[in-house]
């Protein structure tokens, strides 16, 4: 019998998309295929590269009207939000198609008489690309095009979650008109996965996903001398200092914890606020969060929308349930949003007060509307509460103060540092992380580098 893969959709638990898994076959022909091509791909100029990634991009951007209803109903985020993803996807595309040309130069030392010396950029070879369903163009985009513009070529596995993403981007190739062999979609089972990334046919594998989905791909990848980057967990924090703009910072960090249902991993997920701005900060985060619409994404009126799946809000519930037996206090009033039920997908928005590192939501990545919020006296205190994490995606400072800022930027555990914003990617800085946040880099001139290895070239022609 035929393997499928299903995609159950938030919004009714019925089945959206359904597909069956390739064959053995059918992923030996791919990976023969992209190795293939990799040859005549690589030889192309990158500007020519940049013609079919520009189409590529193009062609994506003109399925909007489609792909915003599909997100909602694969998904779950609300359609008015819907267009806000591939406005970030052609920010980050056409960004590293620009820079590609002075990020992939060589590098050329210091003349010496009698001999030329400079480091080429090699594309890997063949790249692995695992995305994820939580923002599903965004992070594919990351490694997708900076792989190609590298002069690799692409096998890409898409999460069961959001099938039809994968297709979409098999569909603007193919318009692009792409060589055949340089970019494939695979419907790819996860010990598939795991055997196509041990078989040596593959050179460098970009995995977004959970610390459990990043640890398998490191043991399936342990025999073999490939590259692996891996973009995992987070548990992001902010500190809002007594200094901060009050309002802009309970607009945007209620938006930056709610958000996608919260599912995203650079959402905020704990909260440290200055105690002499605590009350009134928690006053305007609660009054903001209690204005949210929880509702069918498909209608305009909806502003937050269903978790991916039932399981997901019930571990989310959990957390909540857990903190307030342990003496936390809940701001929001979960019976005002009608659709929020223990077993629903649909789930309220919530705040938790006097919350403690000692309770789990605090700790370990949450991925759904709720967020922790402590008061701390100064900024040394704040500093050592956002360092106590297994995690360090991104953090963010809250205040006035810009070198104050920098300097606490220094002393955070993380991959990147805010300063009165959260939640966004920045195509020109390096996305990375720290801890169990994964390993490797992708975006900015940094980004080529973990998709390139350096050959030197030392051509004497004097002797």
């Amino acid at each position: 019998m035929t393997e499928m893969t299903r995609c159950i959709s938030p919004i009714d638990g019925s089945v959206y998309l359904e597909r069956p898994v390739a064959t053995g076959q059918e992923i030996e022909a791919a990976l023969c295929a992209a190795r293939v091509a990799h040859a005549g791909w690589s030889a192309l100029s990158i500007a020519e590269r940049a013609q079919y990634c520009t189409a590529i991009v193009d062609n994506v951007l003109a399925m909007e009207a489609d792909i915003t209803p599909e997100l909602a109903w694969q998904m779950g985020r609300p359609v008015r939000f819907g267009a806000g993803e591939l406005r970030g996807f052609e920010e980050r595309a056409r960004h590293m198609i620009a820079i590609a040309e002075a990020a992939l130069a060589p590098i050329e030392p210091a003349p010496v008489d009698g001999a030329r010396r400079f480091i080429e950029r090699v594309p890997m070879g063949v790249v692995f690309i695992i995305a994820p369903w939580n923002y599903p163009y965004l992070t594919a985009v990351n490694s997708l095009i900076p792989a190609l513009m590298a002069g690799n070529t692409v096998s890409l596995k898409h999460a069961a979650q959001t099938l039809g993403v994968g297709e979409r981007l098999q569909a603007a190739c193919d318009k692009a008109g792409l060589p055949a062999g340089v970019f494939k979609n695979l419907c790819l089972s996860h010990n598939q996965s795991a055997a196509m990334i041990a078989s040596n046919k593959i050179d460098q594998v970009n995995f977004t996903g959970s610390v459990s989905g990043g640890r398998a791909v490191s043991m399936a990848a342990a025999a073999t001398f490939m590259g692996v980057g891996l973009e995992l967990g987070g548990k992001d924090p902010a500190y809002v200092r007594e200094d901060a703009d009050l309002d802009h910072a309970v607009e945007n960090l209620v938006d930056g914890a709610y958000f996608n249902s919260g599912q995203s991993c650079c959402g905020i997920e704990r909260i440290y606020v200055h105690e002499k701005i605590y009350q009134d900060f928690i006053d305007g985060f609660a009054q903001h969060a209690r204005a949210y619409i929880l509702g069918d994404p498909l209608e305009e009126a909806t502003t937050l929308g269903p978790m991916v799946k039932p399981a997901a809000a019930d571990f989310v519930r959990g957390q909540i349930s857990s903190a307030v037996n342990s003496g936390a206090r809940a701001l929001i009033d979960a019976k005002n949003f009608k659709l929020d039920a223990p077993g629903s997908a649909y789930m309220a928005p919530q705040a938790l007060i006097d919350v403690d590192h000692s309770m789990t939501v605090m700790m370990e990545e949450s991925f759904g509307p709720v967020v922790g919020i402590m008061k701390v006296r100064d900024d040394d205190e704040a500093v050592r509460l956002m360092n106590d994490s297994a995690y360090g995606l991104s953090a963010s400072i809250w205040t006035t103060d810009l070198e104050r800022a920098q300097n606490l930027g220094g002393e955070i555990e993380t991959g990147t540092v805010f300063m009165n914003r959260c939640d966004y990617l920045d195509p020109a800085l390096a996305w990375t992380g720290v801890k169990n946040t994964g390993r490797g880099a992708t975006l900015s001139s940094i980004g080529y580098s973990t998709l390139t290895r350096p050959k030197s070239f030392h051509l004497k022609h004097q002797i």
